[in-house]
């Protein structure tokens, strides 16, 4: 079943391109996507900082962080960096330049580091090293914009959910990436968060992306 959308909201400028082109960097982001992220960040910033869980190697990072430096805000970035359930070694999306012989891990967070930088967005751009779940059990600051990219295990999308949504102030934005409401396109669990957030009655559909679901909490 498909919930109606309510008009798209923030009829602001988009934000200013970031400085290297996010396209060039690892990871699974459509520009159509990450324009849009950029585009309601920005009109959100005056409700609090900007948080995104799962950095990767930093293409989302770019269009929010370079929303963040144009806001005057920052984006706190969460990511344990040793890849989620399909990036390990085996699996669909493994890449092997990601993977940490000495830890027998993945480690994106070299990879991470080094884009922001080039891009020039440091001082913009906090990443945070950790679980999502055990990050958000002592955050406390009132949140303008979530990006939920995480795990896409259901218990994995879960946490991500429970830890932040409600940390998103009145009228700020949660954005779910990867929803696919045909089971045949794609995963199920993010587009379950997807309608736990509508159920809710805590959020409205705002717009939909591609595979990028925006929500407004009411």
């Amino acid at each position: 079943m498909r919930w109606p959308h309510a008009a798209a909201p923030f009829a602001t400028p988009p934000p200013a391109r970031p400085l290297t082109d996010p396209q060039s960097i690892k990871g699974f982001l459509d520009p159509e996507e990450g324009t849009a992220l950029a585009r309601y960040a920005v009109a959100t910033a005056h409700l609090g900082p900007f948080l995104e869980i799962g950095g990767y190697c930093g293409k989302s990072a770019l269009y929010l962080g370079t929303a963040a430096k144009e806001a005057g805000t920052r984006l706190f970035s969460i990511d344990h960096h040793r890849g989620s359930e399909e990036h390990q070694k085996g699996e669909e999306y493994f890449d092997p330049d990601l993977y940490d012989e000495v830890a027998c891990a993945v480690d994106t967070l070299p990879s991470f580091r080094r884009n922001v930088l080039a891009a020039g967005l440091e001082p913009w751009v906090i990443a945070m090293v950790g679980g999502s779940a055990d990050i958000a059990r002592y955050w406390s600051t009132p949140l303008g914009f979530v990006f939920i990219d995480g795990g896409h295990s259901m218990p994995a999308a879960q946490a991500d959910y429970d830890g932040w949504a409600m940390k998103i102030a009145p009228g700020g934005i949660l954005a779910i990436h990867d929803v696919f409401p045909n089971p045949e396109d794609g995963g199920r669990p993010p587009y379950e968060m997807w309608k736990q957030a509508v159920a809710s009655d805590a959020f409205e559909p705002v717009e939909r992306i591609r595979t990028l679901e925006v929500l407004r909490r009411l």
